[in-house]
């Protein structure tokens, strides 16, 4: 695994959260999602590929794009 480029290959978007929180959660993008593409990666082997696939089916799209998302500390920098 070439971490470096690994880290190139991720997209970051912020969104706004849902829940509870009052009127400042309600105006600021604290949910941060990652996306990966898996299947054009360059950073990773065939087998590591395969191994992530067999891991986590559940978060990767018909597209090959593995999706993660953190919304609990309603901040971006955590």
């Amino acid at each position: 695994m070439n971490t470096e480029l690994l880290l190139t290959e991720l997209t970051f978007k912020a969104t706004r959260s849902s829940g509870p929180g009052g009127q400042h959660v309600n105006k600021t993008a604290s949910k941060v999602e990652v996306f990966y593409d898996l299947e054009n990666s360059q950073a990773l082997s065939d087998s590591e590929k395969d191994r992530i696939r067999r891991k986590l089916s559940s978060r990767i799209s018909s597209d090959g794009i593995i999706s993660l998302q953190c919304a609990e500390t309603r901040s971006q920098h955590r």
